[in-house]
């Protein structure tokens, strides 16, 4: 008899005493086997059904008749109590019960290990797993899961590849479940060779399997790649759930592909899988990161359920499009529908003002964070504030900040202070935080690229050949800008200079007609972010080619009249680009979207969403 309602239980507790089991009890121990091993298998469900459902209380009364009448000392019944102990939480009874059997079998020491898994004590799991070993009780395939998952969660990669090696010795890794697991453990570490092997042996492949792939490629940058398996996985016969479907969207958010994004979103209509809180706050993202913030905001309000991952992918997508006004508004109302903030919801708020160079309403959120909520600063909201006040010219205010930090300022700090030193020209703290980047990442070179900026805008060429020759001695050398664009289906990738596309000589000839008529009507070229100690003829020329213009212009010869053009780029758009870009649009008459490594700008009219603050 299996009770799926629990507040049976308590009522068939209460009716033991003078039931027809306290008689097979009784039978049983005149040794009725049958009715002994019948009694057993009822307590084992009833444990079952309390573990399953968490009704510790019922469980403990039921633990109470089952030593009363001793089936305790059974292990069938001993391991179901462990088990429903460790599901409902109560480790430390559970323990008890384990430490009391008589013989502890290999259901319990799972039961256990998965237990204290579950309630996040992972230290204790792999204690326990060795513990097991040296006892000599050797693991099977639902041993390994929950140790894996442990290591995982320890960000111990060194002992999950010990347990790796057991596992392989012992033919368990094409188990569908430990392969899972492992693949998990590896994505998470960035071993992402390691989980494609793994992935390649599994013999048996499941919906678990295919959707950690997918998610660990997403992960770690590989959207291509997730994108591949993704449509692997369905040529192979399985069909996407809403997991598969929330882990997929973030890769084509991250490359932009706003035509599969929508393809993928048909797919969430036709499967009804819409009201997945998971799924939604997946599809916001995506649309707010390809460039669609209104998309993604009517999305957001249709949303039945909204929790707080859902309100901090919107407040962060009102954030990279400069629209900081917006994002502070819904986080206002987010308070109101008393949905709780945490950690990542300041650090978008955060971000929000400092692309829109909010000062004030910053620092109010970092005190609100700290005072109101009791969070803890974490590393990205004193970038956040680093980086903030810096944008907004307030340089020895953001280097104080950095010095009275509680904690050592990592790369990113100082970064956001070099970033902000070359756009307010302050050579002298961005030679401080230049030493600061020098030291901790040597082999960065936008660092290098940084400061030789800040060098050549104050005319210092001095500075300028004193940065070339530390990056020729460190064999370092700068990242090309590269921009790209979508058309029809098909990614078009430029860079400067870039004369390899098929279509370049449309390009270059619209690109020059096309910058007549912005000198016509005012433009002039900004040679100062031509960083070449040559002539001006030859910094003009060099910075007429820059890629993002190469892509912008092949967009307008490519696209119907009145259609928006939106390019990608791997870089910071570059202070003349966005000069010359705000002319485009107005010439041209179309909004102009350009994604870099920063944030959106929308070109409309002449003029950019971010006020020319970015």
């Amino acid at each position: 008899m299996h009770f799926h309602n629990c507040e049976k239980i308590a009522s068939f507790i209460q009716q033991t005493a003078n039931s027809k089991l306290k008689q097979l009890i009784q039978a049983g121990l005149r040794n009725n086997e049958s009715s002994y091993s019948m009694v057993a298998d009822t307590y084992g469900a009833l444990l079952q059904a309390c573990g399953d459902k968490k009704s510790i209380v019922q469980g403990k009364h039921l633990h109470a008749e089952i030593l009363k009448c001793g089936y305790h000392r059974n292990a069938f019944v001993g391991c179901k109590l462990v088990s429903m102990y460790a599901l409902c939480g109560q480790l430390t009874d559970a323990n008890q019960v384990f430490d009391q059997m008589p013989e502890q079998n290999l259901f319990a020491w799972n039961s256990m290990i998965k237990g204290y898994v579950t309630y996040v004590q992972f230290e204790n799991a792999l204690k326990l797993y060795y513990r097991m070993r040296s006892e000599g009780i050797s693991p099977d395939k639902f041993t390994f899961p929950p140790v894996i998952k442990a290591c995982t969660s320890l960000s111990d990669l060194q002992q999950g590849k010990q347990i790796h090696k057991y596992i392989l010795q012992n033919g368990f890794e094409s188990d569908v479940y430990v392969g899972g697991s492992l693949i998990d453990m590896y994505m998470k570490s960035g071993g992402v060779d390691f989980a494609r092997q793994i992935f390649n042996r599994m013999a048996e492949r499941d919906i678990v399997s295919w959707t950690a792939m997918i998610t660990g490629f997403a992960q770690n940058g590989y959207a291509d790649e997730a994108l591949n398996t993704f449509c692997q996985m369905q040529l192979a016969g399985f069909r996407p759930d809403s997991v598969t479907v929330a882990s997929i969207l973030p890769a084509t958010a991250h490359i932009l592909a706003l035509r599969q994004g929508k393809e993928i979103h048909n797919f969430v209509i036709r499967n009804a899988f819409e009201s997945d809180e998971f799924v939604g706050s997946a599809l916001v993202d995506m649309y707010a990161k390809c460039g669609r913030i209104k998309i993604a905001r009517r999305l957001f309000d249709k949303m039945s359920r909204r929790s707080v991952v859902a309100w901090n992918v919107i407040i962060a997508g009102y954030g990279i499009h400069g629209l900081g006004n917006e994002a502070l508004s819904l986080f206002r109302k987010m308070q109101l529908e008393i949905v709780r903030p945490d950690r990542f919801t300041f650090t978008a708020v955060l971000s929000a003002c400092r692309h829109a160079i909010l000062v004030n309403e910053g620092q109010e959120c970092f005190n609100c964070m700290v005072e109101d909520h009791c969070i803890e600063p974490q590393m990205e909201h004193y970038v956040g504030m680093v980086d903030l006040l810096g944008r907004a010219g307030h340089l020895e205010e953001a280097y104080n900040f950095i010095q009275n930090m509680p904690t050592e300022p990592n790369a990113i700090v100082w970064g956001a202070l070099l970033g902000a030193c070359r756009i307010h020209s302050n050579v002298e703290l961005g030679v401080t935080a230049a030493k600061h980047l020098f030291e901790m990442e040597p082999e960065n070179t936008g660092n290098y690229i940084l400061l030789s900026n800040i060098y050549a805008e104050a005319g210092r060429w001095d500075g300028v050949a004193k940065i070339r020759t530390m990056m020729r001695d460190g064999d370092l050398k700068k990242k090309p800008g590269c921009s790209w664009i979508e058309v029809k289906n098909r990614f078009h990738t430029f860079f400067g200079g870039d004369r390899s596309h098929q279509d370049s000589e449309i390009i270059y000839s619209t690109l020059q007609s096309l910058h007549k008529l912005m000198r016509d009507s005012g433009y002039v070229p900004d040679t100062k972010y031509e960083l070449h100690n040559v002539e001006e003829e030859e910094k003009e020329a060099e910075l007429s080619t820059h890629s993002e213009k190469l892509a912008i212009v092949f967009g307008l010869i490519s696209t119907c009249p009145g259609t928006t053009i939106q390019i990608t780029k791997n870089l910071r758009v570059c202070g003349d680009c966005h000069h010359a870009i705000k002319f485009m649009s107005k010439l041209v008459g179309r909004e102009i979207i350009v994604r870099d490594i920063l944030r959106f700008h929308h070109f409309t009219g002449g003029v950019c969403s971010c006020g020319d603050n970015w």
